[in-house]
């Protein structure tokens, strides 16, 4: 592998994959390195929002989304207890992390990226020839590598930052851990082109029909739920009940992957030569796909500021930094508050069936909810336009 690169990406993702490719359209030289062996898995609920679909489309992407009809969503069905809310939604997709992750990392190495999976790489610091050295390891060496600039977008708890004491990590002492599988066999209530929600005590469950027609379901649940039901299948199982969707028995069976706490937060989000981005920049529990929206406008946006952080000279390079954390401020902050607050809102069952039970009657209320979670904010177009 060669040592010297314009850039090093850490994390194969939506964040990542894209960024790579961003940097390598511009003339970069390019690594992007992941931990797991491609094709892979992941807790994700599954969803593209509107404002991911337009994304991918602007930067000549849209060929990766599914074309089949069931793929694309629509609707929401929100259920907790007796009560049931469904609300349109602004045109999304549906894809399995599986797919998705591999195709945005084909489209990278059509753009020249170097793509190398099954390696640890942990982040060293800067040395005196303005370079930030990566620590590579595999089953069988460990390599020291250089590179102008650094990206992190190695999900929640940015593991490949372990040695970088300015850049913090902290999750949230109320947030709930991730749990996702996938079934093939369910009932046919749980219909293609919806986001199904339940909400019950102690955790969520989403549930959306994927690319290949399997159900993808991906939950956030309290510790304490899942240590009680003896497991993510059980938690699933209960909550469904609570909710009033019908039991899926294939989840007793399937495999379950879990992550560590879902809301966090990262302080700050750059360094000299090193940007943080994706999940490992920050996280707040999911609702209905704007993760990866988030990952992906902040991958479009990252990539002139690293391209730039290859050339000048490193005395520029703090002003970089400040110029990405007041961007990403701007552009995954700001939109965070919103889940944020409905994150909050599903901890509370009871708060839940109150607000179904209210929404219905003030529809006005329910149009800046799904702008702040589907559609994306005029200055994000600008800088996917601009990228």
């Amino acid at each position: 592998m060669t040592t010297d690169w314009d850039a090093i990406v850490i994390g194969a993702g939506p964040a990542g994959s894209v960024a790579a490719r961003q940097l390598a359209l511009s003339g970069r030289r390019v690594l992007l390195l992941d931990k797991k062996r491609f094709p892979r898995r992941k807790v994700c609920g599954a969803c593209l929002n509107h404002s991911a679909v337009m994304l991918l489309e602007q930067i000549g992407l849209a060929d990766i989304l599914p074309k089949n009809r069931d793929s694309e969503l629509t609707g929401f069905d929100l259920r907790s207890g007796s009560r049931r809310l469904s609300l349109p939604l602004p045109s999304g997709r549906a894809i399995s992390r599986t797919v998705l992750d591999q195709k945005l990392v084909d489209a990278a190495i059509r753009a020249g990226v170097t793509f190398q999976d099954g390696v640890n790489a942990t982040v060293g610091p800067c040395d005196v020839v303005g370079t930030r050295t990566v620590s590579v390891n595999d089953s069988s060496a460990t390599s020291t590598l250089t590179a102008k600039v650094v990206l992190a977008a190695d999900g929640l708890g940015h593991p490949s930052l372990c040695d970088i004491s300015e850049i913090q990590d902290q999750s949230a002492r109320s947030s709930r851990i991730g749990a996702g599988c996938e079934v093939t066999e369910f009932p046919t209530e749980y219909v293609p082109g919806v986001i199904h929600m339940a909400v019950g005590r102690g955790g969520y469950v989403g549930l959306v029909r994927v690319e290949s027609g399997a159900l993808n379901i991906a939950a956030a649940f309290d510790a304490r739920l899942v240590r009680d039901s003896n497991g993510p299948a059980g938690a699933a199982t209960n909550v469904l009940h609570h909710a009033g969707f019908p039991a899926i028995p294939a989840m007793a069976e399937a495999e379950w992957l879990g992550t560590p706490a879902l809301t966090r937060s990262t302080m700050p989000v750059a360094a000299e030569r090193l940007f943080v981005l994706g999940d490992a920049s920050g996280y707040v529990e999911p609702f209905t796909g704007e993760g990866i929206g988030w990952a992906l406008a902040s991958a479009v946006a990252v990539a002139p500021l690293a391209s730039t952080a290859c050339d000048p000279p490193a005395a520029e390079q703090p002003s970089l930094a400040n110029a990405w954390s007041r961007e990403h401020s701007r552009l995954v902050r700001r939109r965070q508050r919103t889940c944020r607050i409905l994150a909050a809102l599903l901890k509370s069952p009871t708060c839940v069936r109150l607000a179904m039970f209210l929404l219905p009657k003030m529809p006005r209320l329910l149009q800046p909810i799904i702008r702040g979670v589907s559609l994306p904010t005029p200055q994000s177009l600008a800088i996917t336009r601009c990228g």
